[in-house]
């Protein structure tokens, strides 16, 4: 009985500490996903000493392996390493209510923008959408696509998603960028160091997969059978999550063309929470949050953001948990290095592709919008400036010159 109490005690003790941890950096966590990597490696392997740098960069390689949001995934597989599925949970929610929360905030008080004011305040939002993503594909490009093969894949990927603008555009892209990948970049060197301790077996890993890949397929199914507006929500976020390689900016694309198009969410709605999710703490994924409250028609609210936030992220958590137990083996084979290589490459004329629609067109109309835009993209690549920082000089901007013209 005291060996059972000391066990419980043990557990309450660790269940705490993750989510105290967590919630820090859920809380001061801004500047994007390889931030995020940065504030877990000085608060989780350095200061708390929960895992070696060399696992901790064992576990970084899986997650940009794998597609889905790769902060969140790590932060969920450190919990999950730490205190089993419960510290995973615990972990992902104190990481990621925070900024869901003030994202929901905004969604829901969106009814305050809707004079001169506000209209000017939410193309400023729109405005900071241009700057975030010229960034992304500005170093995405220099990572991820630095040699003539890998710029050729993304030039090819641009092609197809202007002649194919859909969603089965994006998939086309991102395959014919895997296969590509295969024949031409077997020279790129992913190797990861060290050795990941897994606590789940080989079963549950299949288990897991299975599951990934039928809710993958069976979705859009159910969806087709049963004409539920939440299930079709679910759906929209699942796929999303699903298929987002190369970090949380790809999902505006993705999200973008099954959301916008079809008319459940405007583009200026769109664009103005991609805008406001830069200027919050935590995961971009969180945007979901912001989207799945707006969405007409669907649940809306409360129910509508828990439902898009369930979505995006469950993919890539079933993923990641499956991958674990097969990750030692799986990294060394050639071909699925080379693959990922091709389709990473794809992802940066993915979004290069969603640079120029929706975001340019919806919102620059002018020179002083281009001047605007300019300006908060030098913030951030030539300054260094924290994405909080141009959201709050790019509002102000907007708004001077509304109030000048």
């Amino acid at each position: 009985m005291a060996a059972e109490q000391f066990d419980q005690r043990q557990e309450a003790n660790a269940a705490g500490e993750i989510f105290r941890a967590f919630l820090k950096l859920g809380l001061t966590s801004f500047g994007g996903p390889i931030a995020h990597l940065g504030f877990f490696r000085d608060e989780l392997v350095l200061r708390r000493r929960w895992l070696s740098e060399a696992a901790y960069a064992d576990l970084i390689a899986l997650c940009q392996f794998l597609p889905g949001p790769a902060s969140s995934q790590v932060g969920f597989a450190l919990g999950y390493l730490r205190g089993g599925l419960a510290g995973a949970l615990l972990a992902w929610a104190a990481f990621t209510l925070p900024s869901a929360a003030l994202l929901l905030a905004f969604a829901l008080g969106a009814d305050a923008f809707g004079g001169p004011m506000g209209q000017d305040v939410i193309h400023g939002l729109k405005l900071v959408a241009v700057a975030i993503v010229a960034q992304a594909v500005w170093g995405m490009a220099r990572t991820l696509a630095p040699d003539r093969e890998r710029a050729t894949i993304a030039l090819a990927a641009v092609i197809i998603l202007v002649s194919v603008p859909t969603a089965l555009g994006q998939i086309a892209a991102i395959g014919a960028g895997a296969v590509a990948g295969t024949l031409w970049c077997r020279r790129v060197d992913q190797r990861a160091a060290g050795h990941l301790p897994v606590p789940i077996s080989r079963r549950a890993g299949m288990l897991l997969l299975a599951l990934f890949f039928g809710l993958l397929l069976g979705l859009p199914a159910m969806v087709a059978w049963w004409s539920l507006p939440g299930l079709a929500l679910f759906e929209v976020f699942y796929r999303a999550g699903a298929l987002v390689f190369g970090g949380g900016h790809v999902v505006l694309p993705l999200l973008e063309t099954r959301l916008v198009e079809p008319g459940w969410v405007t583009a200026d709605a769109f664009l103005a929470g991609y805008g406001a999710a830069q200027a919050v703490p935590g995961p971009l994924f969180t945007v979901a949050a912001y989207l799945g409250a707006i969405v007409e028609p669907g649940p809306a609210g409360l129910g509508g953001a828990a439902i898009a936030l369930l979505g995006i992220f469950l993919p890539g958590m079933l993923l990641l948990l499956g991958v674990l137990p097969f990750w030692d083996r799986l990294r060394h084979y050639d071909g699925a290095r080379a693959a990922m290589a091709g389709t990473n490459a794809a992802v940066v004329g993915l979004l290069a592709a969603a640079l120029y629609h929706p975001v340019w067109t919806s919102a620059v109309a002018s020179p002083a919008d281009f001047a605007v835009a300019l300006a908060a993209f030098v913030l951030l690549t030539a300054w260094k400036a924290p994405p909080w920082l141009v959201v709050a000089v790019t509002l102000l901007a907007s708004v001077a010159l509304a109030l000048a013209a």
